[in-house]
């Protein structure tokens, strides 16, 4: 049974109280991290204060996260609110393959590792016929040309480089 106030409600509803609890949890908990996190310099203006301006934020992050959970016309969850929250976990994922990607780089190298993430995040994204691979192996060779050998960019040597012979062991630090 709705009440005339959740009829009225414009706007999306599925996930708004799982979202408005999970901000008001997440604000909370930044709050409290505040003074471990900043600190309060002796005999400094107020609006210099190395706390006072993300103190300002953390407040109004608490408070109005606080006011969107208390004009909620509804306190109680369906199914379609989970299922809402579970897409909203998917970036989870991705996440995952990054911090992979990223741990992976200085012990295998730049090239060996995008060699394999590109083509397997191809893959995960539904990309699985043969010619989408080859492109997706053609596009991680490509930027790392571009960014080791044309534009410059230091990213460390892999530390399996290590392991190979004196020149070609310079060329792929420096290059690779």
């Amino acid at each position: 049974m709705t009440s005339e106030r959740e009829r009225r409600f414009v706007g999306p509803r599925r996930g708004q109280l799982i979202f408005a609890l999970g901000f008001v949890g997440l604000s909370v908990l930044l709050i409290s991290q505040i003074t471990t996190q900043t600190q309060w310099v002796e005999r400094s203006k107020l609006f210099a204060q190395p706390r006072f301006w993300p103190g300002v934020g953390l407040l109004g992050m608490v408070g109005l996260a606080g006011l969107h959970l208390y004009r909620l016309p509804w306190w109680r969850n369906t199914r379609y609110d989970w299922w809402e929250a579970r897409k909203w976990l998917t970036v989870l994922e991705y996440t995952g393959w990054f911090m992979g990607y990223v741990l992976l780089v200085p012990v295998l190298g730049y090239l060996p590792v995008s060699l394999v993430f590109v083509p397997a995040l191809a893959w995960r994204m539904g990309y699985r016929d043969r010619r989408m691979m080859w492109i997706s192996v053609g596009f991680a060779l490509a930027v790392v040309i571009l960014f080791k050998s044309l534009l410059g960019v230091k990213i460390p040597g892999g530390a399996i480089y290590e392991y190979l012979p004196g020149a070609l062991r310079s060329f792929f630090i420096l290059y690779l």
